[in-house]
């Protein structure tokens, strides 16, 4: 009987201190609504149900306490699958996924029109966007903490905005120091 409490009152301590730190997630249109209360930055992680790099960003990344703290204070953060099926307004103008098969939603499916007029052709993409909802650059492939740290630092910053040339993002990435663990 003392070795089973002992079990439980472990597992629960454990479970407790292991909980992730957790990303305030809210729909593309809920940030552009904040976005005209309060001016922030979006952080836009497309993705697909069957993607496993995307599966590994969420879990690696995105739960990483650091990440989550840096992106909840200075993004406002949105999940949009890509071959979804949800309807999207955005700078005046519809998208959708005309193409969707419901039989499909856990393998590959059409790609979401959004997701094509983001020019978005590989998953995961993280698409950061200004305060005006403009697109900033899309990121391609799984990242860990530090390396989306320069980014997420990057863009919040506006140091994007003197990196013209592979050279000057060379110099960029040899002077940043990263903070995050990974």
């Amino acid at each position: 009987m003392k070795k089973t409490i002992f079990l439980l009152l472990a597992i629960g301590f454990v479970s407790m201190t292991s909980v992730a730190q957790e990303i305030n997630w809210v729909s593309f249109e809920e940030a552009l609504k904040l976005q005209k209360k309060t001016p922030k930055k979006i952080m836009m992680d497309v993705y697909t149900n069957w993607c496993g790099p995307c599966k590994m960003l969420d879990k690696n990344t995105f739960q990483n306490k650091a990440v989550a703290d840096y992106v909840n204070e200075h993004y406002y953060a949105v999940k949009f699958n890509g071959e979804g099926n949800e309807v999207i307004n955005y700078k005046g103008k519809s998208y959708n996924n005309p193409n969707y098969n419901p039989e499909l939603a856990n393998r590959r499916n059409s790609a979401h029109t959004l997701a094509s007029y983001f020019q978005i052709s590989a998953y995961p993409t993280i698409v950061f966007m200004d305060e005006k909802a403009d697109v900033l650059a899309p990121i391609r492939g799984y990242q860990t903490p530090p390396q989306i740290e320069l980014y997420l630092k990057m863009f919040k910053n506006d140091d994007h905005k003197s990196i013209d040339t592979q050279e000057k993002f060379n110099e960029y990435y040899k002077a940043f120091k990263p903070e995050f663990k990974g």
